[in-house]
């Protein structure tokens, strides 16, 4: 048995929640140790798009545009009947965040670029084929029980807060007894992964065939990758399922032959709805799918992961330097449960829509949807139902109400510069007129305050009754106020002159 020295956070799982929260600790300057069992990436395709939002937490790290380089931006979106013709056409329209609004991706790719960014920290600390085996929370800090599977050795690991990003099956929340609350689905679905060989028609989109025989999901990938999903039927045999002759059925009735893909693997799943009943015990923290688990039809399972880091380490490095009570880490939950909530409940009603088995409600759903959609303008209020909720947390860490608090920011280009590259991470007041009343008080605080007269963001705070916001370092209106009001002041037990962090 052997122990190493004390960490501001522990990682417990490195897939692309854990490596997002390293690459911000390490970024803020805590020092970190990350635990992960496996040795190596796991090399199947498990997430394949992520959104916007997403796109600048990685910015925020410097590796944005690095992960664009293998992404496939911005295709079109299609949800066909029987006969292959479509009742919703669209594209995912943006919401001025700076990139595309939807990014198709290949997680292999992704978690490698995530790992060579933690390289750049030497206050990273990465520990491969390491089981967790306990997490102890004790008045001070975290005690961790670690395997070493390559030389069958035990160590202590203490650390002043820890983060399970430990994926659904999560060892540490069964440690803490924590409950998964929810259900899993019965029906089986079939993943088939395949390299591209000779692209034909409509390969480059994404499309829900919403055939009552046979629901399917066909869905582009980039770095020359293709998958689709469909359910078994029945009580189908798992190997049968998974079998050359099977898969083979499946994708020619698609049109798709061996000519066109090789199959790279083909696995059975089935999908489940499940939050834990507390995303906090003590010091020890859930996130991604160790705290919440949807269904895929949105794309936003690793996005609500890496969601849930970018609102829980700014929040931690304030508490750790002491800028910040420990009160202010329960507000992780407050915001967040609520958040990942109603994008489950959205990812549930487009499963709904796309695997409805009954011919005579597809084909009214068909009729009915496709009227609609011809009216101008239906698509875009359509997503704004069954597509990915506002960046807008209602409860949680702010000022008191006021239309613009809660909403986290669009994100111009300022004098050739992306909003938040500008800001790097740090409070931030914002206003567009005159400077505010009760500014003052901010700026004693150490607070940098900037005047932006870009059109656009000009009329998102106009829009939410507001011409000044104080923003927290994620991004989030922390206060708000309109012309002639006083701006609230900064928030009682917290030292905002030295709540900067460190930028790489």
């Amino acid at each position: 048995m052997s122990s190493a020295g004390i960490y501001d956070v522990a990682v417990i799982g490195y897939g692309p929640t854990g490596a997002t929260a390293a690459n911000l600790l390490g970024q803020l300057g805590l020092k970190v140790v990350v635990v992960e069992r496996d040795p190596d990436i796991y090399s199947r395709a498990r997430a394949i798009s992520t959104d916007e939002e997403v796109l600048r937490v990685w910015q925020s790290v410097g590796l944005a545009e690095r992960l664009k380089r293998d992404m496939l931006p911005d295709r079109p979106v299609a949800f066909v009947d029987a006969d292959g013709r479509p009742f919703i056409q669209t594209v995912i329209y943006g919401r001025g965040c700076g990139h595309p609004s939807q990014q198709f991706l290949y997680q292999p790719a992704v978690d490698t670029v995530l790992r060579e960014g933690i390289a750049r920290f030497d206050n990273v600390e990465v520990l491969l084929e390491h089981e967790c085996l306990r997490v102890a929370n004790q008045a001070d800090d975290v005690e961790l029980l670690l395997a070493d599977l390559r030389t069958d050795t035990f160590k202590r690991v203490t650390a002043r807060y820890v983060i399970a990003s430990d994926g659904g099956s999560s060892a540490t929340r069964g440690v803490l007894g924590i409950g998964y609350s929810g259900r899993t689905y019965g029906e089986r679905w079939v993943v088939i992964d395949t390299k591209v060989l000779k692209e034909w028609d409509a390969h480059d989109r994404l499309r829900f065939h919403c055939n009552p025989a046979r629901p399917t999901v066909d869905c582009p990938t980039p770095l020359g990758h293709h998958r689709w999903e469909y359910p078994a039927r029945g009580v189908e045999d798992e190997k049968e399922l998974v079998s050359d002759e099977a898969v083979w059925k499946v994708l020619r009735e698609q049109g798709i032959t061996p000519e066109h893909v090789e199959i790279l693997r083909a696995v059975v799943y089935s999908h489940h709805v499940r939050v834990a009943d507390r995303w906090r015990v003590g010091r020890v923290f859930l996130a991604g799918d160790a705290a919440h688990a949807m269904p895929p039809w949105i794309g936003q399972g690793m996005s609500a992961g890496v969601r849930d880091a970018a609102n829980l380490c700014w929040k931690l490095a304030a508490v750790l330097r002491d800028e910040a009570p420990d009160a202010l880490l329960d507000s992780y939950e407050a915001e967040r449960k609520p958040h990942v909530t109603e994008v489950t409940r959205r990812a549930v009603l487009v499963g709904r829509i796309i695997t409805e088995r009954r011919p005579w409600l597809a084909t009214i759903r068909n009729h009915v949807v496709r009227a609609v959609t011809r009216i101008p303008g239906a698509n875009a209020v359509g997503q704004r139902i069954w597509w990915i909720p506002d960046a807008r947390y209602d409860d949680g860490f702010f000022a008191k109400a006021h239309p613009a608090v809660g909403w986290q920011v669009p994100q111009p280009t300022v004098d050739g510069v992306l909003l938040d590259d500008l800001l790097s991470g740090d409070w931030a007041l914002l206003y567009t007129g005159g400077f505010p009343l009760g500014a003052a008080a901010w700026a004693r605080a150490g607070v940098s305050s900037l005047r932006i007269s870009e059109p656009s963001f000009v009329r998102w705070l106009h829009d939410r009754k507001a011409d000044a916001v104080v923003l927290r370092p994620d991004g989030f209106v922390y206060a708000a106020t309109s012309s002639g009001q006083t701006l609230p002041g900064p928030p009682a037990g917290l030292n905002l002159t030295t709540l900067t962090g460190v930028h790489a």
